[in-house]
């Protein structure tokens, strides 16, 4: 069943993010299926240059990929990205949040990320829901639904 707004999140605990530690801060949680790809570049930058207006609003940004760390560590320091980018390989993470779909590109069907976007309020509650997300203007529209737009 497809995670909505006012349940719980499912727990993260990883070497590089624990979501039970950010109690207090609202988190904002990206899904996106590979790093350094065009549009999980733009999505990524977008969040990077919003970054310090995301502060402002007590919000951190998280992002997460079945990408193995070394992939993501590449991409975060090509791009210069001021976030945590989690590491999801056997994607246990994008399941739980029901990110992990069947897609299909030409015909050929295969398991992938949903590009999907959770704002965690601080108490752990899920705030907001962005499914199916188009990476360019992405981050202002999560930025619109923290101020309460």
């Amino acid at each position: 069943m497809a995670i909505q707004e006012g349940d719980k999140a499912p727990d993260i605990k990883t070497s590089e993010f624990i979501l039970a530690e950010q109690r207090g801060k609202r988190v904002v949680l990206f899904f996106y299926p590979k790093s350094d790809t065009p549009g999980c570049t733009k999505e990524a930058c977008e969040f990077r240059d919003a970054a310090k207006t995301f502060a402002k609003r007590e919000a951190i940004i998280v992002g997460l990929s079945p990408d193995k760390a070394a992939a993501q560590k590449k991409f975060s320091v090509k791009y210069d990205l001021p976030f945590t980018l989690v590491p999801d390989p056997e994607h246990a993470i994008a399941e739980a949040y029901g990110v992990w779909v069947e897609k299909s590109m030409y015909g050929r069907k295969y398991m992938g990320i949903e590009r999907t976007t959770f704002v965690i309020d601080e108490k752990g509650k899920i705030a907001h829901v962005f499914r199916k997300v188009k990476p360019e203007g992405h981050a202002a529209q999560v930025l619109e639904a923290l101020v309460g737009k």
